[in-house]
C-alpha cells in the first residue's frame, strides 16, 4: 500500500505538504489551549485578577479562531487530494484492464476486476482521507500531549507508562486477527458481484428454465457468507471501543485520585491539574482516533494488494518495440498455426495453413467445438498463437502495433454487442467521421434500413446497453452495419448470420458481395447456405484442417464437409 500511495500521491505533494502544515498548526493550537486555561486558573481565578482573565481569554479566543480556520482548510484540501487520488487510481486500473488480453481478463474474472476498480479503490481512498487528517494529527497530539503533560507534573505522568502500552497491546492483537477476515471479506464481495452479474446477464435463461428460486438461493448463500464475515469483523472491533473507553475512564479516575493528593500536598497547582486532565484526554482521544485507522487500514491493505496485483500484471500480448507498418492490402495468411489455451494439455488448433486474399470470400466451417471462433480470434490478436504464425498484409501480427492491426480489421463477433447510446453512436463506433449518408448506406447493405427508419428518432433512436431493446436479428444487423461503416480491408463475420432468416441472409450476402468486392472477407458459419458460393471453404475437424476448396470440390473430396452439408440439406437440394 505504501508504494501505491507514493506513486499516486506524488502529483499532489504540494497539497499534501499544505495539509500537513495546517494539521501541525491545528495540533499546536490544540495543545496550547490547556496551557492558557491553566494560566487563567492559577494567575487569574486564584488571584481574582479579572483583567488577566480577560486578556488571556482573548488570547484563547484568537487561538480558537486560528484552530477553526486551519481545520476547515485542512479538511477541504485533504478531501480534494483523496478524491483526486481515487480518480487517478481508477483511471490507472481501467487503462491497465483495457490493455489486458483475454487471458488476463479470464485470470482475474470480470466480477473481481469490477470490485477492484470500485470497492477496493474506495477502501484505499478512505485511508488517504483519514491519513491526511487523523494519521498526521494523532501522532503530533500524542507526542505533544506527553510533553505538555510532563511539563504540568512529572510524577503524575507515570500513569501514562501503564495506559499507552496497554492500549497498544489491545489494538495490535485485534488488528492481527482482523487481517485474514478483511481478505476474506473482499473475496465475498467478488462473489456477490459475480452472482449478480450472472443473474442480470442470464435473466431470460433463468426465467425460461424456471430457476429463479435457485438463483435467489445462490445469491442468498453468497450474501450470507459476506454477512457472516462482516459480522465477525464487526464483533472483533466491537470489543475495541468499549475496552479503550474503559481504560480511558479508569485513567481519568486515576488522574483525579493521584492529582487530588498532589494538589492537597501543595506539590501541584489546581490549574496544572486541570491542564493535565485535558492533556490526558487529548492523548487518549488521539489514540482513539488512531484506533479508527487501525480498523480501516488492514482492509485497505488487502484492497491495495489486490489493486497492485492488477497494476503489476503485464499483458501477455503487447506491442512490439519496433512495429512494422506494411501497406494495407487485406491479405491474411495462416502458417502452420498451433494454439492451446493456458494450462490445456492438448492444442485447440494445430497445423492450420491457408491464405485469404483481397476480393475473396473465405468461409470456415466445422462441427461445434472444432475451433472456428478461436481461429478467427487469432487474427486481431485476442490470443497469440503458440506455434506457427498469423500474417496480415505479409507481416506477422506480433510485429504490428495492435491499434494499427485493429484498424485494418472490421469484426462482427459471434455475440453481437451494442453500447448504450443511439443507433448513430453505435454505427460510428469504428469511424467517428462517418456521415449520415455513410450510415444509411451501411444500414441498407446490412438489411437494417427498414426497421431503423421505423424507429422513433431513426438514427438518433436510443439503444439500451447490450442492445436489449432490439431483437436478436436487429442487433445482429446493426453490428454488421457498424463493421461496414469502418471500411476496413479485412472483414470477419463470426457466425454473424445465425439470427437471420433465410431471405434476409440471402439479400445480405448479395449486398456484401457488392459492397465488399475489394475486401478480404472471412466468414465463420454454421449454415452451409451462407457459404456455398465462397471462393474458399476451410473445413475444421478436431482442431485440424479436414479440407480446403470450393463447395463442389469439397463435396467430392472431403467426407467431413459432405456430412455437414447433408445434415442440413438433402441430396436433391445439393444437386
Amino acid at each position: 500500500m505504501t508504494r501505491l500511495l507514493i506513486v499516486h500521491l506524488r502529483p499532489y505533494w504540494r497539497e499534501v505538504l499544505l495539509v500537513v502544515g495546517l494539521l501541525f498548526v491545528q495540533a499546536i493550537t490544540n495543545l496550547y489551549l490547556p496551557e492558557l486555561n491553566a494560566d487563567i486558573i492559577n494567575n487569574g481565578v486564584a488571584k481574582g485578577d479579572t483583567d488577566y482573565i480577560l486578556r488571556t481569554g482573548g488570547t484563547m479566543l484568537a487561538v480558537t479562531v486560528l484552530l477553526g480556520i486551519a481545520s476547515i482548510v485542512a479538511v477541504y484540501w485533504a478531501a480534494k487530494v483523496a478524491m483526486s487520488f481515487g480518480r487517478d487510481l481508477r483511471s490507472a486500473i481501467f487503462r491497465k484492464v483495457v490493455a489486458f488480453s483475454q487471458r488476463e481478463v479470464n485470470h482475474f474474472g470480470t466480477a473481481s476486476l469490477i470490485t477492484r476498480n470500485t470497492n477496493d479503490v474506495q477502501q484505499v481512498q478512505t485511508v488517504v482521507l483519514m491519513a491526511m487528517t487523523v494519521m498526521v494529527s494523532a501522532p503530533i497530539m500524542i507526542v505533544g500531549g506527553l510533553i505538555m503533560a510532563l511539563r504540568q507534573d512529572v510524577p503524575l505522568s507515570g500513569i501514562l507508562l501503564v495506559i499507552v502500552p496497554l492500549m497498544a497491546v489491545i489494538i495490535g492483537t485485534l488488528v492481527r486477527r482482523a487481517m485474514p477476515l478483511f481478505r476474506a471479506m473482499q473475496l465475498r464481495i467478488d462473489r456477490i458481484n459475480q452472482v449478480m452479474r450472472d443473474t442480470l446477464a442470464g435473466i431470460r435463461v433463468i426465467r425460461a428454465f424456471v430457476r429463479t428460486d435457485y438463483e435467489e438461493r445462490r445469491f442468498d448463500e453468497a450474501n450470507r457468507d459476506l454477512f457472516a464475515t462482516s459480522l465477525s469483523v464487526n464483533r472483533l472491533f466491537a470489543l475495541m471501543i468499549p475496552t479503550l473507553m474503559g481504560i480511558m475512564n479508569l485513567s481519568m479516575v486515576g488522574v483525579l485520585w493521584f492529582g487530588g493528593i498532589r494538589v492537597d500536598s501543595g506539590g501541584m497547582p489546581i490549574g496544572n491539574l486541570t491542564a493535565f486532565l485535558q492533556y490526558i484526554t487529548q492523548i487518549l482521544f488521539a489514540v482513539m482516533m488512531a484506533t479508527m485507522m487501525f480498523v480501516i487500514v488492514p482492509r485497505a491493505a488487502v484492497s491495495s494488494a489486490r489493486i497492485v496485483e492488477v497494476l503489476d500484471t503485464e499483458p501477455s500480448i503487447h506491442d512490439p518495440l519496433e512495429p512494422v507498418r506494411p501497406p494495407r492490402t487485406g491479405r491474411v495468411e495462416f502458417r502452420d498455426v498451433e494454439f492451446r489455451y493456458p494450462g490445456a494439455e492438448a492444442p485447440v488448433l494445430r497445423g492450420i495453413s491457408f491464405t485469404a486474399g483481397p476480393g475473396e470470400t473465405t468461409a470456415i466451417v466445422g462441427s461445434t467445438g472444432s475451433g472456428k471462433s478461436t481461429l478467427v480470434n487469432l487474427i486481431p490478436r485476442f490470443y497469440d498463437v503458440t506455434g506457427g504464425a498469423v500474417l496480415v498484409d505479409g507481416v506477422d501480427v506480433r510485429q504490428l502495433e495492435r491499434a494499427d492491426l485493429w484498424s485494418r480489421i472490421a469484426l462482427v463477433p459471434q455475440r453481437a454487442f451494442l453500447f448504450g447510446g443511439t443507433v448513430a453512436s453505435n454505427l460510428r463506433y469504428g469511424n467517428e467521421e462517418a456521415t449520415d449518408e455513410d450510415l444509411w448506406r451501411a444500414l441498407e447493405t446490412a438489411q437494417a434500413r427498414d426497421f431503423v427508419e421505423a424507429m422513433e428518432g431513426r438514427l438518433e433512436a436510443p439503444i439500451a446497453q447490450g442492445g436489449t431493446n432490439v431483437s436478436g436479428g436487429q442487433r445482429q444487423r446493426l453490428a454488421i452495419a457498424r463493421a461496414l461503416v469502418k471500411r476496413a480491408p479485412i472483414c470477419i463475420f463470426d457466425d454473424t448470420f445465425s439470427a437471420l432468416d433465410f431471405g434476409t441472409d440471402a439479400r445480405l450476402r448479395a449486398a456484401l458481395r457488392r459492397d465488399l468486392a475489394d475486401a478480404t472477407v472471412i466468414i465463420v458459419a454454421q449454415r452451409v447456405g451462407t457459404i456455398l458460393h465462397a471462393d474458399r471453404i476451410v473445413v475444421l475437424e478436431d482442431g485440424g484442417v479436414a479440407g480446403i476448396g470450393t463447395h463442389e470440390e469439397l463435396m467430392r473430396t472431403c467426407p467431413t464437409y459432405r456430412e455437414i452439408v447433408l445434415s442440413q440439406v438433402s441430396e436433391e437440394e445439393v444437386a
